[in-house]
């Protein structure tokens, strides 16, 4: 099968073209994000591979199959960025990576909750310049801390454990319950009781119209002043504007994010000759408790490698059968966070 592999990173071919080794397909990589100027370089190819920042709306859609596009491949998790009805009505066939390497996202998720917390990246660049002044530097401990995991799918269950495991109460919040964690004394609680309750609130539920801005002005002012936020599942999940007052406010304390809900203009690229033009973006670097990272947390060797071998299985699939267990319609984009 022919692939288009658009917004191809030096790593996406070399995890790729491993998991490709045997030659079954053939592989097309493209600098370029999948966008209207970029749609041409589809033609010829029976699928496509995109990743978390290219948009694909109905008007690509149309313009995929008009060029003999069958299937599309989400080489992540999340399908937010896809117009899915518009998908089923052109006839193209969507299949994403629902799990690659769940232990990564999550253990990104504690580093950023531990560096925050304890100001590692400011005391490194101290240091670094022979300032071994603690003042600014004070953190918490994370026992007896009680912390908040919205969403408990692979991630978020991974995230509860290890909150666990530092000495934290931990209540989640799910449309459904995870065994594992209720025997292991997680509690499941209502939105509203963890933002009144919780001193750590982590964000691990995928962006649909029910999730959009989860976190807004209304949650904000439930929250304790001083809690400490992280997000390292989807931008869109936290109001930018809402979280700029509530830290101006000091309602939060920490604010420490791998995702962020502009960010298709600025993630993955080496920007740092340029002047960015996100004020949104440039007001969350100007505080001191804000620590951001440019969607990594997935970013090691075992999820590459697991991305790379399930995109290409999945199309393996559709290619052989016309289905996939992996494929997602438009029914899937309905979903709320209650």
């Amino acid at each position: 099968m022919r692939i288009a592999v658009f917004n191809a990173k030096a790593y996406d071919r070399d995890f790729l073209s491993r998991a490709n080794a045997e030659g079954r397909h053939q592989l097309v990589f493209l600098e370029a994000h999948l966008d209207a100027s970029s749609l041409p370089l589809a033609a010829g190819s029976e699928a496509i591979c995109i990743f978390v920042n290219d948009k694909l709306d109905a008007e690509l859609c149309r313009g995929l199959v008009a060029r003999g596009v069958r299937y599309v491949a989400l080489r992540c998790a999340g399908f937010n960025n896809v117009d899915l009805e518009a998908a089923d009505a052109a006839g193209l066939k969507v299949v994403r990576v629902p799990a690659y390497s769940p232990h990564a996202v999550a253990e990104h998720t504690i580093g950023l909750l531990l560096c925050a917390n304890r100001r590692i990246h400011r005391a490194h660049n101290r240091v670094r310049e022979g300032n071994f002044e603690l003042n600014g530097l004070m953190g918490f401990d994370l026992c007896g801390k009680t912390a908040g995991v919205i969403g408990t799918g692979r991630i978020g269950a991974l995230v509860a454990s290890l909150l666990h495991a530092f000495g934290c109460r931990v209540l989640a919040h799910d449309l459904q319950q995870d065994p594992e964690l209720l025997r292991l004394g997680v509690q499941y609680a209502s939105l509203d009781q963890i933002y009144r309750d919780c001193d750590i609130i982590s964000l691990h539920c995928p962006l649909l119209p029910g999730t959009h801005h989860l976190i807004d002005d209304t949650a904000f002012a439930k929250m304790k002043k001083g809690v400490t936020l992280i997000n390292t599942s989807r931008g869109g999940l936290i109001d930018t504007h809402a979280a700029i007052e509530a830290i101006k406010s000091e309602k939060i304390g920490l604010l420490a994010i791998d995702v962020y809900e502009e960010e298709s203009n600025l993630f993955f690229e080496n920007l740092s000759d340029h002047i960015l033009r996100d004020d949104l973006f440039a007001r969350l670097q100007s505080f001191p408790n804000v620590l951001i990272t440019g969607h990594q947390a997935y970013f090691t060797d075992t999820a590459l490698s697991q991305i790379a071998s399930i995109t290409l299985g999945n199309l393996d699939a559709l290619a052989a059968s016309g289905s996939c267990a992996n494929e997602v319609h438009s029914k899937l984009h309905l979903a709320k966070m209650s």
